[in-house]
């Protein structure tokens, strides 16, 4: 019995496949679309039930928007930069810097914005959402907070897109019955024993050449867990928080430990490998040891310890604050008593004068 599934043959990048200017549109760019729209609408709820109002500003629609086209830019930039800076193992862009945003590669195709980093999308993003704040004086912490609810549903379109753009991404092999064949995975000698024994072991059909093994699904993994699951908690804790910059503390570390685990399933880039690695030598196809770390999981440690921290520091910023509070009220507390007291005896003295 087949333990794989078939990437559907049919699916192709481009949205129109063979149909002239058409082609151009695909589906990762529609999904892109998807994705921002959806975390608008989801910001833009959160405002209508009042989530960002003072008693100085009553948020619009030409807020939200304006917001939003700013963080996307910056978004955009840091996901581009970070891609070419952190996984990026070519020189071209040292001596071509304008290929960075150019949407067509050095033959005149177009590829659009190919390759973004989600870390540097996050970094970029993150300063976009602070300076627009500052420059409009607006709370950065409480327009952070609604942002973080509404980021991860809308991510979910961004790792359908991943999906849908051939197969991108994808997992490291396995035997499970929803491991998927995708067409842009390297392809395996038949004539080598364990290659043989494991595609025996997924119900592949028998032959001696090359074979393609299946991989686990990891864009759907991602799409679930790094959107629709953080974001269902999100949700039912969004007018619980304790402290504004509490969803941006969530969020670093919810998203860092999800894309981490998330991680051992994800194939790391041939060309990159592990950053970290107890052997050296370990196949990326294979996940052999906890200790062998990728690049995403290096970023993503980061992300929990910059979250935690965060989160320990605004913590206890809060109990001090509550602490001192609670002092003021006791001191305010006892100056009433002892002025009550004082016109008690100021009362009292007038009654025996008379």
């Amino acid at each position: 019995m087949p333990l794989y599934i078939n990437y559907p043959s049919w699916l192709s990048p481009q949205i129109f496949p063979g149909v002239k200017f058409l082609s151009l549109f695909r589906w990762y760019g529609l999904m892109y679309v998807f994705a921002f729209v959806t975390a608008f609408l989801v910001f833009r709820k959160q405002t209508k039930q009042g989530a960002l109002n003072t008693p100085d500003h009553i948020v619009t629609d030409d807020d939200v928007f304006s917001f939003f086209t700013f963080t996307i830019v910056f978004l955009l930039i840091g996901a581009r930069l970070f891609s070419v800076l952190i996984y990026d193992t070519t020189t071209k862009y040292l001596t071509k810097p304008w290929l960075i945003f150019w949407p067509w590669d050095e033959n005149g195709n177009f590829t659009g914005l190919a390759g973004m980093s989600y870390h540097g999308g996050f970094v970029g993003g993150l300063l976009g959402m602070i300076i627009w704040c500052k420059r409009h004086k607006q709370p950065v912490l409480k327009w952070i907070d609604v942002m973080g609810v509404s980021i991860p549903l809308g991510f979910t379109f961004g790792r359908i897109g991943n999906f849908l753009n051939g197969g991108e991404l994808y997992g490291r092999i396995t035997t499970m019955p929803w491991g998927v064949l995708f067409p842009k995975a390297p392809l395996f000698s038949r004539s080598i024993e364990w290659v043989n024994e494991f595609a025996n072991a997924a119900g592949l059909p028998e032959g001696t050449g090359l074979v393609n093994l299946p991989r686990h699904p990891s864009q759907l993994y991602e799409a679930f867990f790094e959107g629709i699951f953080l974001f269902v908690i999100f949700w039912l804790l969004r007018k619980k928080k304790p402290f504004d910059g509490f969803f941006l503390a969530m969020y670093a570390t919810g998203y860092g430990l999800v894309r981490f685990i998330i991680e051992y399933f994800r194939e790391p880039d041939a060309d990159l490998g592990y950053r970290i690695a107890i052997d050296k030598d370990a196949p990326t196809y294979l996940n052999q040891s906890l200790l062998n770390l990728s690049t995403g999981q290096i970023l993503c440690l980061i992300m929990i310890a910059a979250g935690m921290t965060f989160f320990t520091v605004m913590m206890i910023r809060k109990k001090k604050r509550t602490a001192s509070q609670a002092t003021t009220i006791k001191s305010s507390d006892k100056a009433d008593l002892a002025a009550s007291q004082k016109a008690g005896k100021s009362s009292r003295s007038k009654k025996k004068q008379k």
